[in-house]
């Protein structure tokens, strides 16, 4: 790598990092209200990735193939911020501003690969609490190549239903057994894209990711359900390929996912040992109709924004009280700043539960 190569990535890929993050940022604080204050917030991070990206089209053939993942990123990460800028002036802007943010993880998928080869970005995909763990660091940066580690499809279709993507740390081995983490979208999204929601987590605490995509439009939540024997076929698979830890697999999601997690999740022959629904749809009948033995003592994690304007708080305190009532064990969050948007600060704490909460234990009474 010569020198000027050197320079450009030192002027884009600081850049580059502060788009994406300021893009995750707008993901996550987005609430249709304050839809320009927290624009205003976000800044103009792509200012200065606008102004570097036209380097990388110097660069020599050796390192093509790096210039075309960074390329594509850098590209990725402008197209979401001129969406967001042009949304208001939409038909339809909360359409648009999704539309927008669908750019945020075909970023982090094109930028990925250069974990491997550049420190900068293996530490993007750090949990940020984390960042400065040395061990951490040396066990990802001096890992072993498999071919059953890092991240997998298992159809080469971006968003094709019924498939799944899959990310085994790269310093998975085999000689321990591992948590497991079926992450489920929202209403019309995908795994693939759903993953990037996890991966720096699973990445950073040790679990195994799976992110499925529904096999209709969302999840089954009326009618005939194909997603459920779905699941199974897909945790069969991944069991027979990798070594999990049966008392830790957890099945957690968002809206329509999360919702989905109940209606899946609660069925006695459930092989999910938690739950974590996010920003989810209940009703008490679900408790109701629920079998009683699933029930009792079922670990649940629940998050919930109070600012979501498309299932009430309301709607989350209900479904504590009732899945207490019922015998199931309920970690409770309410989050004042949460819109119905994904908190990724959850998924730590919800890791550190799974690993720290047996099922089926008998919950204390209060």
């Amino acid at each position: 790598m010569d020198d000027a190569v050197r320079d450009d990535i030192v002027a884009l890929v600081p850049p580059l990092l502060q788009s994406i993050e300021a893009l995750g940022f707008i993901a996550r604080y987005l609430h249709p209200p304050d839809f320009g204050t927290v624009m205003e917030m976000a800044g103009t991070p792509d200012d200065a990735l606008r102004d570097a990206r036209p380097r990388l089209d110097r660069w020599p053939e050796p390192l093509a193939n790096v210039a075309t993942l960074l390329r594509a990123s850098a590209d990725a990460a402008i197209a979401g911020f001129d969406g967001l800028r042009a949304a208001p002036e939409q038909e339809n802007s909360l359409v648009a501003v999704f539309r927008a943010l669908r750019n945020v993880s075909r970023a982090q998928e094109a930028l990925y690969p250069l974990a491997k080869v550049l420190p900068a970005i293996s530490r993007f995909f750090i949990d940020p609490a984390m960042r400065d763990d040395a061990e951490l660091q040396d066990k990802i940066a001096s890992a072993a190549q498999r071919d059953d580690t890092g991240i997998a499809h298992s159809s080469d279709e971006p968003g094709s239903r019924g498939s799944f993507s899959i990310y085994v740390p790269e310093y998975y081995t085999p000689d321990r057994t591992w948590p497991l983490v079926f992450a489920l979208h929202g209403g019309s999204g995908n795994g693939r894209a759903f993953l990037w929601s996890w991966l720096r987590d699973a990445r950073s605490h040790g679990a195994i990711l799976v992110a499925p995509t529904a096999v209709g439009p969302t999840w089954a939540l009326m009618g005939d359900d194909a997603d459920t024997p779905n699941l199974k076929r897909t945790l069969d698979l991944v069991r027979g390929r990798w070594s999990i830890d049966s008392s830790k697999v957890l099945l957690t999601g968002m809206s329509d996912g999360g919702t989905f997690s109940y209606v899946s999740g609660l069925e006695a022959e459930s092989p999910f040992t938690h739950l974590g629904p996010v920003a989810a749809s209940f009703h008490p009948l679900m408790a109701e109709m629920a079998d009683k033995d699933r029930l009792r003592g079922l670990p649940i994690y629940m998050a919930h924004g109070a600012l979501d304007w498309m299932f009430h708080i309301d709607v989350a305190r209900q479904a504590e009280q009732a899945l207490r009532m019922a015998g199931a064990r309920v970690s409770y969050r309410e989050i004042d700043d949460l819109s119905h948007t994904y908190p990724r600060e959850v998924n730590a704490a919800m890791l550190a539960w799974l690993n720290e909460t047996r099922p089926n234990e008998t919950p204390a009474t209060s």
